[in-house]
């Protein structure tokens, strides 16, 4: 690549001036979120750990900078005309409250499967300000059919992370961090999905505070950006895991991977079932409420405890959009991570009193059957059983699996065949 090149690729990335033109704009819009130290966090780790916490925002996610940067910066003719998004969640939220905030019409296209507590929440940030468009099984078909009646109607399209203005909005979360710490950040843990949040704050650190060290944290998986760094261009991923749906996309921006490659020290990826055990732990620990990609920095920290002894780390609580009805999901993969919960298909002798062995020879004092399907076949000695079984402590599982082996107990171990637990969880 020539020099002309370089330069007029470089022109293109998001500066720290532009975060701070976004910050003006912000000013009366958004809440200047609060960066807490974490008490239990710091002597967990032996680290200075702060907590920037957008679940606190306006519509509890940092969605709304971006979204309003980007509408408050179109020309009046635009925003006459109104404009169309394409959103499974916080960021229909956002661009809501940016349309009511604005008084401007805005068409907002979401799956037909999105639930109906966001739809609701959408609906409230913008009243009558917003139409919701259901359209598609996925985002990807909403996001379709809103760029085709975003050209068909010539309105401007908000694009959710791979816009300039839209990522100059997310960068100033890393503004108010360095405005409001006391002491200079060693490490800065940023959430992944479309590269968005940690492109913006990524180009303002990197100016303003240049010695820190920052990573991306994407969950296990949806690596969308960890693998495109690493192949040195944009990889669309064929499957992704959609739990930590704030953060799982199939691709990440063309404009964020190139900031993101060039200012993240590095890309890590956190299993879903760890994200869930931190929801848990933020819940009972800091009366915190996260959402699940709001929870991948805080749940990264063990991926990094050795690295961290002693210096100050920031970790960007992105949004607190939980919905609680995936509350019994959450609790089931937390403890399958753990290793506290397991599943067996187990073949029972086909006598009176096999159970009642099973539980008294078999369970170890503190082990409990939380999971029984059991129905019997007359014509067979041997009747196949499914058995959750939850323990109190990680090391009793050999002593269990030894004790059926014994007992001649035939099982089948499934937490390995995702084909088999999937349909329970």
């Amino acid at each position: 690549m020539s020099e002309e090149e370089v330069a007029v690729e470089k022109a293109t990335l998001v500066r720290a001036e532009d975060v701070k033109l976004a910050a003006t704009r912000l000013q009366q819009v958004v809440n200047h979120t609060p960066l807490l130290r974490s008490v239990n966090l710091s002597e967990k780790y032996q680290a200075n750990i702060y907590l920037k916490r957008e679940d606190l925002q306006v519509v509890r996610s940092y969605k709304l900078r971006g979204a309003y940067n980007k509408i408050s910066s179109l020309a009046p003719e635009q925003l006459k005309n109104g404009i169309v998004c394409a959103s499974a969640g916080n960021h229909a939220q956002g661009v809501a409250y940016s349309c009511h905030k604005l008084g401007i019409k805005g068409h907002i296209f979401m799956p037909v499967t999105t639930p109906q507590q966001k739809l609701k929440q959408v609906q409230l940030f913008g009243k009558e300000h917003v139409e919701i468009v259901l359209t598609g099984d996925t985002f990807d078909d909403s996001y379709f059919q809103a760029l085709t009646f975003s050209n068909q109607n010539n309105k401007v399209f908000i694009h959710p992370f791979d816009d300039p203005q839209v990522i100059a909005g997310q960068g100033t979360v890393g503004l108010e961090i360095l405005d409001s710490i006391p002491e200079p950040v060693d490490l800065l843990l940023l959430p992944v999905g479309g590269g968005g949040l940690a492109a913006g704050v990524s180009s303002y650190f990197r100016e303003e505070s240049p010695q820190t060290a920052i990573i991306g944290v994407e969950p296990e998986g949806a690596p969308a950006m960890k693998n495109s760094i690493e192949a040195g261009e944009k990889i669309t991923l064929d499957h992704i895991d959609k739990f930590v749906d704030g953060a799982a996309v199939k691709s990440v921006g063309e404009l964020t991977l190139q900031i993101c490659r060039e200012n993240l020290d590095e890309v890590i990826t956190v299993p879903e079932g760890k994200v869930c055990s931190t929801i848990l732990q933020l819940y009972n620990e800091e009366a915190m409420v996260v959402e699940p990609a709001g929870a991948l920095s805080i749940a990264a920290l063990d991926f990094v405890q050795d690295q961290i002894v002693g210096k100050t780390v920031v970790c960007v609580v992105s949004g607190g959009n939980n919905d609680i009805t995936r509350t019994e999901e959450i609790k089931e993969r937390s403890l399958l991570y753990e290793g506290l919960k397991h599943y067996f298909i187990v073949n029972f002798p086909q006598r009176a009193g096999a159970l009642k062995e099973f539980v008294n020879d078999i369970l170890g004092p503190t082990d409990d059957i939380t999971h029984f399907e059991y129905t019997k076949k007359n014509s067979r000695e041997k009747g196949p059983a499914l058995v959750g079984i939850e323990l109190k402590n990680r090391a009793d599982f050999d002593g269990l699996v030894q004790r059926m082996a014994e007992r001649n107990f035939n099982c089948q171990y499934i937490n390995n065949r995702p084909e088999f637990y999937h349909f329970i969880i």
